[in-house]
């Protein structure tokens, strides 16, 4: 068996925090240590000189949607649109660009990114999203469906909108402002079909491509019949990439033998993910307790009740099958925590938490329901970002729950002071995969309090990604001997040990406290560079080979 030796590097390990070299064989950590014992233990072994870079785990992003993120990373995005007007002429621009390329007009315009919460401009109506006649006036008689940032809501094109004849009596349709609920559902699976196969590998193998150059070796697709269709999650299994996908199909089942059934038609290794109970803050859908603060007349939207929340999770957990839901609002959480607290009578919280289930996005989290959630060994899939993006004074959460509320949300201290593990994503396209930006978003929280430390933030990407997907050895998503060789190379400026607290900051920086140190992720600092990923002894991504 050949052995590769790491050495001159800056290795990240908790059993040697001061490593300097690893060592690796068969894709197996073997060893870790400083240059001249690795030299000396392994004299025979292929020799890779680090030149001072900085060796990690690999991370894993574990809530992401490949298909709509490598349509985003090619195609229209709309994320720097500043008005109605803008966002309009970058449509209009688009249009034009593809006539000018020989784009048939019955071609799918597929965008996303827009924003109207940070939108302003010297026209009054340029606060406010674009309408579907102000779209038909900018695309003609092409089919376009236009996300909101958080792909709960879409300006969609008449020519879209009559590929869905029954469009008109679901529920959440508008004839002039944007779908949300079973109407959004239904305009994008239309779109989903006007996605030629060869054009959906090119966008799955894009995502996966710029998730590896991003040091992440392995991601969570979050399918279903709503956010991506049956067929493109099929598509993934047999996707041949050397980025690790677990895929997690959200639809709820009945009883065991359904979970059992179901996931074999699918071939998901979970039955979670994007199972909706809500929606998002920004569409007006997360489902709240009380009515939101901009628009009292509504509260969200419900999509699951009781029985059906209870049954998914009680099915799973008899099949021995990972579960989950996507909740956001205060009140689709409680509906969740309701449900494990009667089947945790019934079945026992050991048999609820050997599955791992899984909260994507859990942003409104009371203390008293989370005590729940660990009780039940529930994993916390969370982004980041979206304080980082809405989470500032006078920003969306502010605009739509008020101060109060928005206070509260993606409180990572509290969880994890609680006990429910956590596991830290993108949800791409919402924010781009960057996990050192993830972890930088998670350490200066808008709320100092809700933040926590580099380590733990780290943690969270690394190992947690891994727990999340139901691996919890102590190996794996570390550098330690008997781990698996997954991992990143990269450039740093600098190498700190620091906490998120002064308690924390005293003692961790103490040398004796033999804490492996991090790059610096204070704003304003350039973060991390990736130069080379590996997953399994494998090379996914290398800057430098040409």
């Amino acid at each position: 068996m050949a052995t590769q030796l790491l050495l001159g590097g800056a290795v990240y390990s908790a059993a040697a925090p001061d490593a300097t070299a690893m060592a690796i064989t068969d894709g197996v950590v073997v060893w870790v240590g400083t240059d001249d014992v690795g030299r000396a233990l392994h004299p025979d072994a292929e020799t890779v000189d680090l030149n001072g870079l900085f060796v990690s785990p690999g991370f894993v992003d574990s809530h992401v949607h490949l298909t709509s993120t490598g349509l985003s990373l090619d195609g229209l995005t709309l994320n720097e649109a500043t008005s109605r007007t803008h966002c309009l002429r970058l449509v209009e621009k688009t249009v034009a660009d593809d006539a000018a390329a020989g784009h048939d007009e019955g071609d799918l315009l597929w965008g996303l990114g827009w924003d109207d919460s940070t939108w302003a401009g010297p026209e009054p109506e340029d606060g406010r999203f674009p309408t579907t006649s102000e779209l038909d006036a900018a695309v003609g008689g092409r089919p376009v469906y236009l996300a909101r940032v958080d792909e709960h809501s879409a300006v969609a094109s008449t020519a879209l909108r009559r590929l869905v004849p029954e469009l008109a009596d679901a529920v959440g349709y508008h004839p002039e402002e944007p779908l949300v609920a079973e109407a959004h559902h239904l305009v994008r699976g239309a779109a989903r079909l006007l996605v030629t196969a060869a054009h959906r590998e090119r966008a799955q193998r894009r995502a996966l491509d710029v998730a590896a150059a991003h040091g992440v070796v392995a991601v969570h697709e979050n399918g279903g019949p709503d956010i991506s269709g049956l067929d493109d999650f099929l598509a993934l299994a047999d996707l041949d990439h050397p980025v690790e996908i677990r895929r997690y199909w959200g639809q709820a089942v009945t009883d065991a033998d359904h979970a059992a059934e179901l996931l074999a038609i699918t071939r998901a290794d979970a039955l979670g993910g994007d199972l909706f109970i809500d929606g998002a803050i920004g569409s007006h859908t997360a489902w709240l307790n009380e009515p939101y603060t901009d628009d009292p007349s509504t509260s969200g939207i419900s999509y699951l009740d009781a029985g059906t929340i209870r049954d998914h999770l009680r099915g799973c957990t008899l099949a021995g099958i990972q579960s989950g839901f996507h909740v956001i609002g205060d009140a689709a959480t409680g509906a969740v925590v309701a449900a494990l607290t009667e089947l945790a009578d019934e079945l026992g919280t050991p048999a609820l938490a050997r599955c791992a289930h899984r909260l994507e996005h859990a942003e409104m989290v009371t203390a008293r329901d989370a005590e729940v959630l660990a009780r039940c060994g529930v994993i916390a899939s969370m982004q980041p970002h979206f304080d980082a993006e809405w989470g500032g004074e006078g920003d969306l959460y502010d605009a739509r729950l008020g101060k109060a509320r928005a206070a509260t949300l993606n409180d990572f201290a509290m969880l994890a002071k609680t006990g429910v593990a956590l596991s830290f994503s993108s949800a791409a396209p919402v924010t781009p995969i960057d996990p050192w930006s993830t972890i930088r978003a998670a350490v200066h929280h808008h709320q100092p309090t809700n933040a926590i430390s580099a380590r733990g933030a780290f943690a969270a990407a690394t190992r947690g990604g891994w727990r999340a997907g139901g691996i919890n050895d102590g190996l794996t998503g570390t550098l330690t001997p008997g781990a698996p060789a997954s991992y990143a190379v990269w450039e740093v400026d600098d190498l700190v040990v620091a906490g998120s607290h002064e308690k924390v900051q005293r003692w961790s920086t103490d040398p004796r406290s033999r804490v492996p140190a991090l790059p610096d992720v204070s704003p304003g600092a350039e973060l991390p560079r990736c130069v080379r990923t590996v997953h399994r002894g494998q090379v996914l991504y290398d800057r430098d080979a040409g």
